[in-house]
């Protein structure tokens, strides 16, 4: 049983939303819909809906109990499955991916073959694309950039002007924000910090409670940690370590 419509009628003020023509989950019998290029966009199974002003294209595919509300577009080969929720007005397209609890929302764009799942969150105006990865419960927010093969996940958050790409990876309560920037194979993990200007990269791990800021760079097989803390225009490389309370700075 179909559970809508696409409404032909060009003499229709609908005409090219959908319509619904049965009750479920929140949507009823009547309700009219956003729009869609054709029936494979939108699954006629599940709770899942576009509703008015938002928009899925092309190849794109909606289904299970997924959500596309606001000015949302959807489009390319782009899917948004689970109970997803996709609004405001985010755009996923290419072969983006947006699936169990997570939510895209206000400017955020989503495209390339990234992937937001769990119950992780990208919003205000990031953006998510190359390989990138965003789950568990993290969050990428302001003007924050995650790209190419990098991954951000548990409790982790990247905002501001930040950047975290190649392969890199940000997880536990890690945060990584003003203008900062992660990057090479680096791990900032556990409840560190880093940020200003300040860059790990390399081989580079940052963990526990450490904090690198300022225009500080941790590189190489570098590792800070502790409760250690590397700022000012510290260079900390090759192998070297920080740790304790200890505090690097220039």
């Amino acid at each position: 049983m179909q559970k809508y419509e696409i409404i032909t009628d060009q003499e229709d003020e609908n005409y090219g939303h959908i319509k619904a023509l049965t009750d479920f989950g929140e949507v009823k019998k009547g309700d009219i819909g956003g729009k869609i290029d054709n029936y494979n966009n939108l699954s006629q199974e599940g709770d899942c809906w576009v509703y008015i002003n938002a928009q899925i294209r092309g190849n794109a595919k909606v289904y299970d109990n997924a959500r596309i509300f606001g000015d949302a577009r959807i489009f390319g080969d782009a899917e948004v499955y689970g109970s997803a929720w996709v609004y405001g007005n985010a755009t996923v397209y290419d072969n983006a991916k947006v699936y169990d609890n997570a939510e895209v929302y206000d400017n955020a764009w989503v495209f390339d073959n990234a992937e937001v799942s769990g119950q992780a969150e990208v919003y205000d105006k990031a953006d998510l694309y190359g390989n990138a990865k965003v789950y568990g419960y993290a969050l990428v927010y302001d003007s924050a950039k995650v790209y190419e093969d990098t991954e951000v996940y548990d409790n982790a958050c990247v905002r501001d002007s930040a950047k975290v790409y190649a392969n890199a990876k940000v997880y536990g309560s890690a945060e990584v924000y003003d203008n900062a920037e992660v990057y090479g194979n680096a791990q900032v993990f556990d409840s560190s910090e880093v940020y200003r200007n300040a860059r790990v990269y390399d081989k580079a791990k940052v963990y526990d409670n450490a904090w690198v800021f300022g225009e500080a760079e941790v590189y190489g097989n570098a590792t800070v940690f502790g409760n250690a803390e590397v700022c000012g225009n510290a260079r900390v490389s090759g192998d070297a370590r920080v740790t304790g309370d200890a505090e690097a700075r220039s």
